[in-house]
């Protein structure tokens, strides 16, 4: 049905021996996707996207997206004439349009001057410039792993041990 050699000249059948860039592969080493090549890549502003969209590179959005964007690795910017309706999870994401939905930015979330954001962020760092428009809520643990012990004592036999055994303090005989 598809002749991939016209359609796609730099695609490569699997199990060859050379990789997209011509160089050796000798069966060890993981190969790339052939229809990546790295960089960036552009929703254009008269596009409309309604579903799921997983991205192995940066991406940048100045069209419509109705659905959720995944870059765990890369940087997802909305351009200003970006209108989105979806949940992004990013490395990095960076919001100069509009978005209605959740973000979750592994390293950081930048709400620039220009941008509007109507939903949730949870990242390590959050930054809302001067004039950026945001309503929902932000949770940011920079450093806390998503197991951490928590800080109060344990309870045993109804008594919380307040006074650990051995210090030297008086201790409340309170019961």
């Amino acid at each position: 049905m598809f002749n991939r050699k016209k359609e796609f000249p730099f695609a490569k059948e699997v199990g060859t021996s050379q990789s997209v860039s011509g160089e050796k592969f000798n069966g060890e080493a993981s190969v790339k996707s052939p229809y990546s090549v790295g960089g960036k890549a552009m929703i254009g502003s008269t596009v409309v996207i309604e579903g799921q969209i997983t991205s192995g590179e940066d991406l940048v959005v100045e069209g419509n997206v109705f659905g959720t964007i995944t870059a765990k690795e890369h940087e997802v910017t909305i351009g200003k004439s970006g209108q989105l309706k979806a949940d992004i999870v990013a490395k990095v994401v960076r919001v100069e349009g509009n978005v209605q939905g959740d973000i979750s930015g592994g390293e950081k979330v930048i709400i620039a001057n220009t941008g509007n954001v109507l939903g949730n962020i949870d990242a390590p760092r959050v930054t809302l410039e001067d004039g950026a428009k945001f309503k929902g809520s932000i949770e940011m643990d920079p450093d806390e792993p998503a197991t951490a012990e928590s800080p109060v004592k344990a309870v045993v036999n109804g008594k919380a041990d307040l006074f650990p055994v051995g210090a030297d303090s008086e201790t409340s005989k309170a019961s």
